[in-house]
C-alpha cells in the first residue's frame, strides 16, 4: 500500500477497537513468567549448554598472549572461541567496534574469549581460568580535553558541517537581551532488566538465535555479514524482550558469540551478558558539552539562536545529535546549530531512548528558562511567544500537525502554573524549599515501510505475523487491536505473532517510530485481505463492510469463517511512504510539569508531582500509551538526579558497572504522575493518524526538574545530574 496522499476515512475511524484502553496481551504471560525470553527458550533445541564471555581487562593496546590451558581443562568445559580459532569474521553494518577482539583492543571489555561448558557456573568458573597478557597503550578518554582540539561534523551526507540561517552572529550582537550559558550531561546506561541475551543452534550451514533484539532485520542482516554467511542462512526469534531503549537496537556481543560458541561446541549454546559488560560492552549514551545563545527583544521575541554540541565515540563513530530539536523547536531568523565529534576509546557511544532531543533538551529548556527570566517574562508565555508553525530553516514546510502551545497552556492550567512564585525560594513547606518547573518536549515522527501478512482460517481467527517486536511497549496489543478495528471482529479472535525474521520485515521498534509504522503495515495486509474476502465472496470490494465476523454487500452477507472455507485466506501488504514526510515537518510535542521539594539542609531533591500534556497523534491504546509515558517520565527523573556513568580517565572504563552503583530512581523517588493525551489525529503520517509517543513523554522532563530546583532554591545548576553537592553550598541560609 503506497501512503503518499493524506488519509482520508477509513475503517480504523470506527473507534470500535482502536482507540480504547485494553489489557496488553502479553501481560498475563509476562505476570506468571510464561513469556520466554531469549535466554529461557528451554524446550527449543535439546541439549543446550552455557557460554560464558570473557572481556578484555584494558582499554587500549593489544593482547600480547593468551593462555587457555587452564581453562581447557577444568570440568564441563566444551569448546573456547577467541579471535585465533573463531575464523575471519567482519563487522556489521550498525557496528562501531568488532564483536570480538584480539588481538587488537578497542574498548574495555570488549569480548576476547567465549567458554562453553555443560552448565552456567561450570563456564563461569573455567572463564576466570583464562590467563591473558596485554600490552597497554595511552588512550583517549576525557571527552573535556579530546573536544579542545575535535572538528566540527556534518549531520548527514553533502550538508556543511555548522548549519546556519540568516546571520547569528550579527544578530546576537545586536540583540538587546542574551544569554551565553554552557550545559553538561554525562554518559547513561541503557540498563534494562533482561540483559542482552541469545541462543543460537546451527543447522547444517544454517543458524537459529533466539536473541533480545529490538530490530529483527537489521540484526538478521548484521549476523549474516559478521559471520560471512547468506542471510537466508540466518534466522532471529525474539517474541518477548525485556526491555531495549535502542541499546538492543543492532546486534551485540552475546548474539555473535553463542553463534560462534555453538558452531565450536556442535551443540547449541546460550550467552548472557553479565551485567558488568551491559556497561561497557554493549552501549551507551555519549555524554554532552553544549554551549547555547539566544538573542531576543525586549518583548520576548527571538531574534538570534545558537546550539553547539560536542560529544565522543571510538573511531568511525557518530555524535549525540544534541542540536537536532533546536533547528525546529522555536522562531528566530537567524540561527545557527554545529557539533564536534571527538574520538574516544571508552565504549561505543549510540542510541539510547530519544537520542539527541534527550540530552539537547536538558539544556535547550533550561536555556528557555534562563532567558525568561532575563526578560521577565512568564516561562510559559516566552514559549508561547515564539511558537513557529512552520520548519524555522525552511519555511515553507509547514508542520503537519503542532499543538505546543495547547501543550503548554492546558498543561499549566490543569498544574496550577497561576500559583507559582516567579521570585526564587520563596516558598517553603516545613523543611523542604518548594518550587515549580516546566519543559516542552519534542520528538520528530519517523516513517519506515513496515509489512505484515495476515490470515483468517475456517473458525474465523485473524493471524496477524510480523517481525516487528514488542519491548515492552504494548506492541501485540495495538496490533491485535489494528486487526480487529479493520476486519470487524472481536480482539479474541486475533492472534498476533511477532519478533520471527521469518515474518514478513517490520519497522522494529525503535525511535518512536514502531506504533505508528507496525500498525499501518498490518493496516494495509488487512485491507488486501479485505479485498480477497470480497473477491472470493463475489462482492464489490469498495462496497462492503466488516463488522460482527461478518463481511456484509447490500443485502448479503457471509460469516469471515465462511469465506475463509477450510483453506483459509492470507495476504501480505507492507505500507509505503511517498513525501509527505518531506513535504510537511512531522513531530511531536509535549508540556512537562514537575513540581520538587529541596531539603534546606541536606540539599536533597524530592520530586512532589509531575504532568505530562502530549500532542501524539491518534493514540491507539490510551492505557499502553499512559504507561509509556510515566515510564519516560521516570526515566527522566533518572537523567535529571542521579544516573551517570563515572569515567576512569587514567584507565578508560565505566566504573560503576552494575545496578548497585549506577543510580536509578525507584517507587520511592516517584510520586503522583499525571498524563494527558490531546486530542489529535495526523492524516499526514499514516492511515492511522497515530504517531510515537513512547520518547516524547522522556524530552524535557530532565530540564523542567532543574528548573523547578532552580525555582524553589535560587541556585542554577546546569551540569547533571543535579546531585546535592553541586547546589548546596549555595542554598538560602535557614532563617
Amino acid at each position: 500500500m503506497k501512503f503518499d496522499t493524506p488519509a482520508t476515512t477509513n475503517p480504523i475511524d470506527q473507534l470500535k477497537v482502536v482507540g480504547h484502553p485494553h489489557d496488553r496481551i502479553d501481560g498475563k504471560f509476562k505476570t506468571t513468567g510464561t513469556a520466554p525470553y531469549a535466554y529461557e527458550h528451554h524446550d527449543a533445541v535439546p541439549n543446550q549448554a552455557y557460554g560464558y564471555v570473557v572481556g578484555s581487562a584494558i582499554a587500549t593496546g593489544r593482547i600480547t598472549r593468551i593462555d587457555l590451558a587452564a581453562a581447557k581443562a577444568a570440568p564441563g568445559v566444551l569448546a573456547i572461541v577467541t579471535a585465533d580459532n573463531a575464523g575471519k569474521l567482519t563487522k556489521g553494518s550498525f557496528n562501531t567496534a568488532n564483536l570480538l577482539g584480539g588481538p587488537e583492543i578497542q574498548h574495555y571489555h570488549q569480548a576476547i574469549a567465549l567458554v562453553v561448558a555443560e552448565t552456567f557456573e561450570q563456564a563461569r568458573a573455567a572463564a576466570n581460568l583464562v590467563r591473558v597478557d596485554y600490552a597497554r597503550t595511552k588512550g583517549r578518554y576525557d571527552l573535556v580535553s579530546e573536544l579542545k582540539t575535535a572538528p566540527l561534523h556534518a549531520d548527514g551526507k553533502d550538508k556543511p558541517p555548522v548549519d546556519r540561517v540568516g546571520d547569528f552572529e550579527t544578530a546576537f550582537a545586536k540583540a538587546p537581551v542574551t544569554i551565553d550559558s554552557r550545559y553538561t550531561t554525562p554518559d547513561h546506561s541503557h540498563a534494562m532488566m533482561e540483559p542482552h541475551a541469545t541462543m543460537a543452534s546451527w543447522d547444517g550451514d544454517k543458524v537459529t538465535l533466539w536473541t533480545s533484539n529490538q530490530m529483527i532485520a537489521w540484526g538478521k542482516g548484521d549476523v549474516a555479514k559478521t559471520l560471512g554467511i547468506p542471510k537466508e542462512n540466518v534466522r532471529l526469534i525474539a517474541p518477548y524482550i525485556g526491555g531495549g531503549f535502542g541499546g538492543k537496537l543492532f546486534v551485540r556481543t552475546d548474539a555473535i558469540m553463542a553463534a560462534l560458541g555453538a558452531k565450536a561446541a556442535g551443540r547449541p549454546v546460550k550467552v548472557a551478558l553479565q551485567r558488568p559488560l551491559m556497561f561497557n560492552n554493549t552501549t551507551h549514551r555519549p555524554a554532552t558539552m553544549q554551549r547555547i545563545r539566544i538573542g531576543a527583544t525586549k518583548d520576548g521575541m527571538i531574534t538570534a539562536i545558537a546550539h553547539e554540541s560536542g560529544s565522543g565515540d571510538l573511531p568511525g563513530g557518530g555524535p549525540e545529535t544534541a542540536v537536532s530539536q533546536t533547528r525546529l523547536m522555536y522562531a528566530g531568523a537567524n540561527r545557527l546549530t554545529s557539533m564536534r565529534l571527538a574520538v574516544l576509546d571508552l565504549p561505543e557511544g549510540n542510541a539510547m531512548r530519544a537520542p539527541g532531543e534527550a540530552p539537547g533538551l536538558m539544556a535547550l529548556e533550561i536555556a528557555m528558562d534562563e532567558m525568561a527570566e532575563k526578560l521577565g517574562m512568564d516561562p510559559v508565555k516566552f514559549r508561547v511567544l515564539n511558537d513557529t508553525q512552520v520548519d524555522p530553516e525552511k519555511p515553507e514546510r509547514r508542520y503537519s500537525h503542532r499543538q505546543l502551545i495547547q501543550c503548554l497552556e492546558q498543561g499549566a492550567d490543569k498544574f496550577g502554573w497561576v500559583k507559582r512564585n516567579a521570585k526564587p525560594a520563596q516558598v517553603r513547606d516545613g523543611n523542604w524549599l518548594v518550587g515549580m518547573g516546566m519543559a516542552a518536549g519534542f520528538r520528530n515522527n519517523m516513517l519506515m515501510k513496515s509489512a505484515a501478512r495476515v490470515g483468517i482460517d475456517r473458525k474465523g481467527i485473524v493471524t496477524v505475523a510480523t517481525d516487528m517486536t514488542d519491548i515492552g511497549t504494548g506492541t501485540y496489543t495495538i496490533i491485535a487491536q489494528t486487526a480487529a478495528e479493520t476486519m470487524g471482529v472481536d480482539m479474541d479472535k486475533v492472534t498476533v505473532l511477532l519478533g520471527d525474521s521469518s515474518f514478513p520485515a517490520s519497522a522494529g521498534s525503535g525511535g518512536q517510530w514502531g506504533a505508528n509504522n507496525s500498525t499501518a503495515g498490518v493496516y494495509a495486509a488487512c485491507m488486501k485481505l479485505r479485498e480477497a474476502i470480497a473477491l472470493k465472496a463475489g462482492f464489490n470490494s469498495a462496497d462492503v463492510q466488516f463488522a460482527d465476523g461478518k463481511v456484509r454487500s447490500g443485502n448479503r452477507s457471509i460469516s469471515l469463517a465462511e469465506a475463509a472455507g477450510d483453506a483459509g485466506l492470507s495476504a501480505e501488504d507492507a505500507i509505503e511512504y511517498g513525501d509527505l514526510g518531506k513535504k510537511y515537518q512531522q513531530s511531536t510535542f509535549a508540556g512537562h510539569f514537575v513540581e520538587v521539594g529541596v531539603d534546606m539542609y541536606t540539599g536533597v531533591v524530592r520530586i512532589r508531582r509531575m504532568l505530562a500534556v502530549c500532542a501524539a497523534g491518534r493514540i491507539l491504546n490510551p492505557k499502553s500509551a499512559r504507561s509509556q509515558v510515566i515510564g519516560a517520565m521516570t526515566m527522566g527523573v533518572g537523567a535529571a538526579l542521579m544516573e551517570e556513568l563515572a569515567v576512569d580517565k587514567r584507565f578508560g572504563f565505566f566504573v560503576n558497572h552494575d545496578l548497585a552503583q549506577y543510580e536509578v530512581p525507584v517507587h520511592a523517588d516517584i510520586p503522583h504522575q499525571e498524563v494527558v493525551f490531546l486530542d489529535e489525529v495526523d492524516e499526514f503520517s499514516s492511515p492511522m493518524k497515530a504517531k510515537g509517543v513512547g520518547e516524547l513523554g522522556l524530552c524535557g522532563v530532565g530540564a523542567a526538574i532543574a528548573n523547578a530546583i532552580y525555582n524553589a532554591t535560587g541556585v542554577r545548576v546546569r551540569d547533571y545530574p543535579i546531585t546535592l553537592d553541586k547546589h548546596l553550598a549555595k542554598l538560602p541560609l535557614v532563617a
